[in-house]
């Protein structure tokens, strides 16, 4: 998966142009707000106060919520997989599972437990998707993780498929606790800092709140109709 790569975008722009009967715009100028709210939600909060507002969220959007610390952080993950029952896993190919000592602990020792596990691996292709369709979990990390909505924000990379959070029948984030934030407003501002500043951005970010759901006309909640049944989120406290 491609990121940050744009192309053929000036022909693209110029034949919209002249599809709508104008010239091209190359230029927006961006609103100047008097009052900007969006900013004042939380903007004193501390980390531990984030904590509390997700955690207090997740009883909304029927998301198991876990607390932990890095030295326990195998075993509550072990805990969640007896519960789901998991006997085949999928998740990225990701720098932070070393950084957590899970690949040791964890990805290492669950074959050894006929546990299949599957790491995204782009030369695979096609096979990825295969895997996550048949995995009873998918395992990712939080790159940003919006407190107010109980929404783990995910980049997605060349060895980060989003099909891991998408196709499993249940779903584990990681959430370190540095990655918290107040809400949207600040995961917006974040990438559009990105892209002012010419950085690669992910071609796909993905917002998760807690289990696949929806809700008919009359609002009757279902759950796990185009995606995982189930969710947990264990936050690790890593500052």
């Amino acid at each position: 998966m491609a990121e940050g790569q744009i192309h053929h975008q000036e022909t693209f722009l110029n034949n919209l142009a002249e599809k709508l009967g104008r010239q091209r715009r190359k230029t927006v100028t961006k609103p100047e707000w008097t009052t900007t709210p969006q900013y004042d939600v939380l903007k004193d909060a501390t980390k531990d106060e984030l904590v509390e507002v997700l955690k207090k969220h997740c009883e909304v959007i029927h998301t198991q919520f876990i607390e932990t610390n890095s030295e326990d952080l195998t075993k509550q993950i072990r805990n969640v997989f007896k519960q789901y029952e998991v006997s085949s896993v999928v998740t990225w190919k990701d720098e932070r599972y070393k950084q957590f000592g899970l690949e040791d602990k964890l990805l290492k020792e669950l074959p050894k437990e006929d546990i299949d596990v599957h790491i995204w691996d782009p030369s695979l292709k096609e096979k990825n998707i295969q895997a996550a369709e048949k995995a009873d979990v998918g395992i990712t990390f939080s790159d940003m993780t919006l407190a107010e909505s109980g929404t783990v924000v995910l980049f997605s990379s060349e060895n980060k498929g989003r099909s891991v959070s998408l196709l499993p029948k249940t779903y584990i984030a990681i959430i370190p606790k540095s990655t918290l934030v107040p809400r949207m407003t600040q995961a917006t501002a974040y990438i559009n800092k990105q892209v002012q500043e010419g950085r690669n951005i992910s071609s796909c970010i993905d917002f998760i709140t807690g289990p696949s759901n929806s809700a008919d006309i009359e609002l009757n909640l279902i759950v796990g109709v185009h995606g995982p049944i189930k969710a947990t989120y264990i936050l690790v406290h890593d500052k």
